[in-house]
C-alpha cells in the first residue's frame, strides 16, 4: 500500500480538467502507449516463460538511458528482496574503465545478452555491442545467448533478422523513458527472476483507478506544480532509502527529457529534477533547501517496514554520550524520525511545496505504483504546459554534432 500526502492546496480549474482530458484521450486513442504496457506486457511473461533458460546465471544489459535507467531502479529495489535473483550486469557507459571491468566479470557461456535500442542506433550500445562481440570473439552465426529489443523494422531488428537473434519489440507508440513496462524492462527482469506480473498488474490497477477519476491528488499536484512553475523551478526528489537510489536517476530521466521543451509560444519552460537520498544528502543539500532560494518542491519518500529488526546497540561511547538518546531504535525507526524531522524543517523554513509519498514496504505492488504514479505526473504537467512530453528534440541536435566530428577525420 502507498499513502500519499499533501501539503500544498490547489483549486478547481479548467486547466486541470482539460490536462486529464488530454491523457485520458491520449490512452483510449493510443496515441501515446504506454498506459497499455501494464495489461499487454503480460502476454510478454508468457513469452518468456517458453525459453529456455535456467541454464544462465548472468544477465547482461547493453544499453543506456530510457534502455536500462528502468531496469535498474526495479532491480535495485527488489533485489535485496529477491535472494535467488540472476546478478544483472550493465554495459551503458563510453567509460574504458568501468567497460573493461564489466567485461571481465562476465561468464560468457553461463550469460545472456539483451542488446537494448529504440531506435536500433544509439552510437553508446552499438559500440558496446561491437566491443561484447569482439571481445568474446562471438561467432556471428551462433548467437544463441543474444536477445534484441528495439523497434520493429530499426537497425538493430534488421541485424537481429539477418543473424537469427530473437527479438522483442518496443511499441512504436512508447518512448524510452517511458518503456520501463514495456519489453525493455519486463523481459530482461524476467530472466533474472523477478515477479514482474505483479509489477504490471498493480501498475494496471492504478491506472484504472486514476482514470476512473479516484486519484484526483495527482491531478492537483500537477496543477500546482504547473501554476507555480515560475516561483518553484526545481523539483526535488528525496528519497529516504539507498535502494531508491536508480529509482531517483530513472525519475531524473523521465521529469528533465519530458519536461524541458519550447512551448507554443518558443518560450522554455520546465521543472530541473534533482535526485536526493535520505538521510546521506541531509548532510549536503538540506542546507541549501531551507536558507537558499525558495525556488523548489519537494516530495518524499519514505518506506514503513523495511523487514530487517536492525536495532542500534544500548552501548554508551565515553566522550559521545549525546548521541544515546537513539539507543536501542531500530534504524527502520530513526531513519523513518530523521524524513519526518527533516520534512518539518523545511516547511517550517518556509518551503510549503512539499508532499510525502510512503511505501507500507518495497515490494513488487509498490513498485508498480510508483512507477506508473511518476509517468502520470509528468505526463499531466506535460498536458497543463501544452507541450509535447514524449520527444526530445534537444537530445537530437548534440547526436547530430557527435557524427559532424567523427565525420571530419
Amino acid at each position: 500500500m502507498i499513502d500519499f500526502q499533501a501539503e500544498f492546496k490547489v483549486y478547481e480549474s479548467d486547466i486541470k480538467n482539460l490536462a486529464f482530458d488530454k491523457i485520458r484521450d491520449e490512452a483510449v486513442s493510443n496515441q501515446v502507449g504506454y498506459y497499455m504496457l501494464p495489461k499487454i506486457s503480460k502476454q510478454l511473461l508468457l513469452e518468456v516463460k517458453e525459453i529456455e533458460k535456467d541454464h544462465y546465471t548472468q544477465i547482461v544489459v547493453i544499453g543506456i538511458g530510457g534502455s536500462s535507467l528502468g531496469i535498474k531502479a526495479i532491480e535495485s529495489m527488489l533485489k535485496l528482496y529477491t535472494p535467488d535473483a540472476k546478478e544483472i550486469l550493465y554495459l551503458e557507459n563510453l567509460d574504458p574503465i568501468v567497460a573493461r571491468n564489466t567485461l571481465e566479470k562476465i561468464r560468457f557461456n553461463e550469460a545472456c545478452f539483451f542488446v537494448i535500442s529504440k531506435s536500433g542506433s544509439t552510437i553508446e550500445t552499438a559500440s558496446l555491442f561491437k566491443t561484447v562481440l569482439n571481445y568474446f570473439d562471438v561467432d556471428l552465426k551462433k548467437m544463441h545467448n543474444f536477445f534484441a529489443i528495439t523497434d520493429e523494422g530499426s537497425s538493430l531488428s534488421c541485424f537481429a533478422k539477418e543473424h537469427g537473434i530473437l527479438e522483442f519489440h518496443i511499441p512504436q507508440n512508447v518512448g524510452g523513458r517511458f518503456s520501463v513496462l514495456s519489453a525493455v524492462g519486463v523481459v530482461p527482469l524476467s530472466f533474472a527472476g523477478y515477479d514482474m506480473f505483479t509489477i504490471l498488474d498493480e501498475a494496471d490497477k492504478f491506472l484504472g483507478s486514476f482514470f476512473k477519476g479516484n486519484q484526483c491528488h495527482i491531478v492537483d499536484k500537477a496543477y500546482y506544480y504547473y501554476k507555480n512553475r515560475d516561483k518553484y523551478r526545481m523539483n526535488i526528489l528525496f528519497s529516504y532509502s539507498s535502494m531508491f537510489e536508480e529509482f531517483n536517476k530513472w525519475y531524473v530521466q523521465l521529469w528533465g527529457e519530458s519536461l524541458g521543451k519550447r512551448d507554443k509560444s518558443d518560450e522554455r519552460v520546465g521543472l530541473t529534477p534533482i535526485a536526493l537520498i535520505g538521510s546521506i544528502d541531509q548532510h549536503s543539500f538540506l542546507q541549501l533547501i531551507i536558507e537558499g532560494p525558495k525556488d523548489k518542491t519537494v516530495t518524499f519518500i519514505k518506506v514503513d517496514d523495511f523487514k530487517v529488526d536492525l536495532k542500534i546497540p544500548e552501548i554508551s561511547l565515553t566522550c559521545i554520550e549525546q548521541t544515546d538518546y537513539v539507543n536501542g531504535a531500530g534504524f527502520s525507526e530513526l531513519i523513518n524520525a530523521q524524513c519526518e524531522a527533516t520534512k518539518e524543517s523545511i516547511v517550517q523554513s518556509g518551503v510549503k511545496a512539499v508532499d510525502m509519498i510512503t511505501l507500507s514496504e518495497i515490494n513488487e505492488q509498490n513498485i508498480g505504483v510508483l512507477l506508473i504514479y511518476f509517468e502520470l505526473l509528468t505526463s499531466l504537467v506535460g498536458a497543463m504546459l501544452e507541450i509535447d512530453t514524449y520527444n526530445q528534440p534537444g537530445v537530437e541536435l548534440g547526436k547530430k554534432i557527435l557524427q559532424k566530428k567523427f565525420a571530419k577525420k
